[in-house]
């Protein structure tokens, strides 16, 4: 979710007192599928030769949506979740350590073009604006969904068509995928002769959650992972309509970066290994698992 075009798709970054009830101070689940991660010489090999000298990696981390990524002890403690667990492993199979700056969802993109972190993680669907100004490595595949107010009776089926959602107020992130579909098909309402939906963009999920309890917007627009995840969690209220649009999510880089390779290397040894398993189904994304990584692949159309 990002700057108009460049990024469109991950959530929202952000940790405030809001986020609770999203539930960004859940608990983190059992296990710790990363500590017998070990690095693999011949993947590790394939780092550009200064990286393996230096033996760090920065990483701009968008923060604030489980189980993708949150602060389940504040955001003084260390985060958890599902792109953290898979950001470390793949940092053990690298045998390099990572320095992870928490940073908002719409500045991350372009500052990897700027050469301020050399990797960017924050649930980054891949499209095809996006593949412009950015390489990719796919370690999920997630996506688009709705959710609504739990008891909502104005929406209460799966989103198929945008046209479900004229005269409707959706929530969703700034500059993200989900703003950039929902403006650019909102002529579709007009088209079916039905009153245009209205389209709110927030900085942080939290917001939007609000927003939603509250009444102020009829629907929510976010990652499917994130929406399911929410909606299990009591203090939400929310219920997930499910699917609309599929992603492959990936690892961010700037464009020509030579950490590519590597990285998805890493990505397909813990696949073999079964650690990437392991952490999917820790998280509850194991409909999100892919079979191999790749590198840019087209946008799901």
């Amino acid at each position: 979710m990002l700057l108009p075009l460049l990024v469109l798709t991950a959530c929202g970054s952000g940790d405030s007192d809001g986020t609770a009830a999203v539930g960004a101070r859940a608990p983190v689940p059992s296990g710790d599928p990363v500590a017998a991660v070990r690095k693999v010489d011949a993947v590790a090999a394939l780092l550009p030769a200064d990286v393996r000298a230096a033996g760090t990696l920065r990483v701009g981390s968008s923060i604030g949506f489980p189980p993708g990524a949150y602060y389940p002890n504040g955001s003084d403690k260390a985060p958890a979740g599902q792109d953290i667990d898979l950001a470390d492993a793949v940092a053990k199979v690298l045998g390099v350590e990572l320095h992870r700056q928490n940073a908002a969802f719409e500045t991350i993109l372009p500052a990897l073009g700027s050469g301020k972190y050399d990797v960017g993680t924050g649930n980054f669907g891949v499209t095809t604006a996006r593949l412009k100004a950015i390489d990719f490595v796919t370690y999920i595949n997630d996506g688009q969904g709705f959710a609504v107010k739990k008891g909502s009776t104005g929406l209460t089926t799966k989103v198929s068509d945008l046209t479900q959602l004229c005269g409707l107020s959706i929530g969703t992130g700034a500059g993200t995928t989900f703003e950039a579909t929902l403006i650019a098909q909102k002529g579709v309402c007009a088209k079916a002769g039905k009153k245009p939906y209205d389209v709110k963009a927030y900085s942080e999920n939290a917001a939007s959650l609000t927003a939603l309890q509250q009444g102020r917007i009829d629907v929510i627009m976010s990652t499917i992972n994130g929406l399911r995840y929410q909606a299990a969690q009591p203090a939400s209220q929310t219920t997930f309509l499910g699917e609309y649009h599929r992603l492959d999510v990936g690892f961010a880089f700037k464009k020509g970066s030579p950490l590519t390779k590597a990285f998805q290397a890493a990505v397909n040894e813990l696949i073999k290994d079964g650690t990437y398993a392991r952490i999917l189904t820790k998280w509850g994304t194991a409909a999100s698992a892919i079979d191999a990584s790749q590198i840019n692949p087209p946008e799901h159309q």
